[in-house]
């Protein structure tokens, strides 16, 4: 049996499985913010702080009462979270350590077959001293480890222990035990896992059943490849044999795009509700994402759903950028409808505001536009720079 679902109640699914459709204001607690996290299922940490650092943002877009000292009491003193890499460094639910046990043999394959690409089959030749290093001493910064003569060009020049250090964590062998600024702290696991988790035993099989089921139970509907997509834990290969194979407990569902072309063949879980009743109207108020955030992590899925193109322009040469450097979605109950250009300066205190875009079709009026200062106004209390400085032509279609 097959089932159409109309664009606005795809949107709306997917809404509420990113913690997007509960009301932004409720109080938070910490054992609340540990129920976000593994409802999302990871946050992405980046180092990039024009505004606020991503993982910040992504949660307090969902909750504008986040602390992000309890942020780091589950991290660091809790431990009911830990750092591990998704499609990117992020953080996680510790519950779910055990199933990233698994894919360590996999990173070290990816790194091997680099390497080797490379010419650099002995590059691990002195890894086991930095091993060795903390082992005896405790946990390090990278830097304490850097030869006095080494210049850091990025990844691509770390210094040997860095290298050393990287591995180890994307491999197993070393844990992010804290952060410092925003420098990792290397240790060893048996010093940062809880003991029934590192000590716990996943079959290959139950692996990819809970990779496969639970990226599926976050995204609502998908295709094979965006299942393997979420967590990068498993192949587009192995998703679709997955699909396969659980037929009996999932349903076809054929998205409509919000271009109104062709429907999408995806697979949704049996028991997901397809009535729009089921699936609230998500809070009216605007609100501005991290470019990091999950719901417009897949741009080619946000793109099919919202009608909204988007791509972070960094690496572009700024004569050939369409917006700007580092530019926010703006998000309007189940609508991406602009996006803004604006820097924190936190010894000032102020939020500039460069530029704002509406989409296509997007009127700039006055309730609008109230609600784009509500929300700027609350994510500048958030990072410190009370004080909003707009450009005098902000609005670039006005």
């Amino acid at each position: 049996m097959t089932n159409s679902i109309s664009n606005t109640l795809a949107r709306r699914i997917f809404l509420a499985k990113q913690g997007l459709s509960t009301s932004p204001s409720r109080k938070l607690d910490k054992a609340g913010l540990l129920d976000v996290i593994t409802g999302l299922g990871f946050i992405q940490v980046d180092s990039i702080q024009t505004v606020t650092r991503a993982h910040d943002q992504i949660l307090f877009t969902r909750n504008q009462t986040y602390q992000p000292e309890h942020l780091r009491q589950l991290l660091e003193e809790d431990r009911s979270l830990f750092e591990h890499w998704t499609h990117d460094a992020s953080i996680l639910p510790m519950a779910f350590y055990p199933y990233w046990k698994l894919r360590f043999p996999r990173e070290e394959r990816w790194w091997r077959d680099r390497m080797a690409r490379r010419g650099r089959d002995d590059f691990d030749q002195d890894f086991p001293q930095t091993l060795a290093h903390i082992q005896k001493n405790g946990a390090v910064l990278a830097r304490e480890l850097k030869a006095p003569d080494h210049v850091s060009g990025g990844w691509w020049n770390w210094h040997p222990s860095k290298t050393a250090l990287e591995f180890f964590w994307q491999t197993g062998d070393l844990s992010i035990s804290r952060r410092e600024g925003f420098q990792k702290v290397y240790d060893l696991p048996e010093r940062v896992i809880p003991t029934s988790l590192l000590n716990c035993e996943i079959s290959e099989q139950d692996y990819i059943h809970w990779a496969c089921e639970q990226a599926l139970q976050r995204l609502g509907f998908a295709t094979p490849g965006e299942i393997a997509a979420f967590w990068r834990l498993v192949t587009p290969e192995e998703a679709k044999h997955w699909c396969e194979r659980n037929s009996d407990h999932l349903k076809t569902v054929h998205i409509s795009p919000f271009d109104g072309a062709k429907a999408r063949a995806s697979y949704a879980l049996a028991d997901l509700n397809l009535s729009p009743d089921a699936w609230p109207d998500p809070p009216a108020r605007v609100r501005i994402l991290s470019p990091f955030d999950p719901l417009i992590r897949d741009r080619k899925r946000m793109e099919r759903l919202f009608g909204y193109h988007y791509r972070i322009e960094m690496f572009v040469p700024e004569p050939k950028r369409t917006y700007g450097y580092y530019v926010f979605p703006l998000l309007e109950k189940d609508r991406l409808i602009g996006r803004v250009d604006m820097k924190a300066y936190r010894k000032t205190g102020i939020l500039a505001v460069r530029k704002l875009w509406l989409e296509t079709g997007i009127r700039a009026t006055k309730g609008r536009m109230a609600a784009i200062d509500a929300e700027l106004a609350r994510i500048a209390r958030f990072c410190g720079t009370p004080d909003i400085v707009k450009q005098p032509d902000w609005l670039a279609n006005s």
